[in-house]
């Protein structure tokens, strides 16, 4: 009974530690776009807008899986019936 307790632990540690991950990498990819075209309405940058937006949403995706994959294991927590 205490390793069932211990495995379950473990695993909420490292899904608070994605969750933090990914919500880490949502948070700067934000402050990315919002900096970068501040900067570009001042014209210290002159990269488009797309760019801008296309490299947030970028920096976003590659921590998406961690996320996906942290719905995944709950979807499969779900028992029908």
């Amino acid at each position: 009974m205490s390793d069932e307790k211990t495995v379950l632990t473990e695993e909420k540690k490292n899904r608070s530690t994605a969750k933090r991950s990914s919500l880490a990498a949502q948070i700067f990819s934000a402050g990315w776009i919002a900096i970068l075209t501040i900067c570009k309405g001042f014209g210290f940058v002159g990269l488009d807008e797309s760019d801008i937006i296309y490299s947030g949403i970028a920096i976003a995706g590659v921590f998406s899986p961690v996320y996906f994959s942290i719905w995944l294991d709950k979807i499969k927590d779900i028992k029908l019936g």
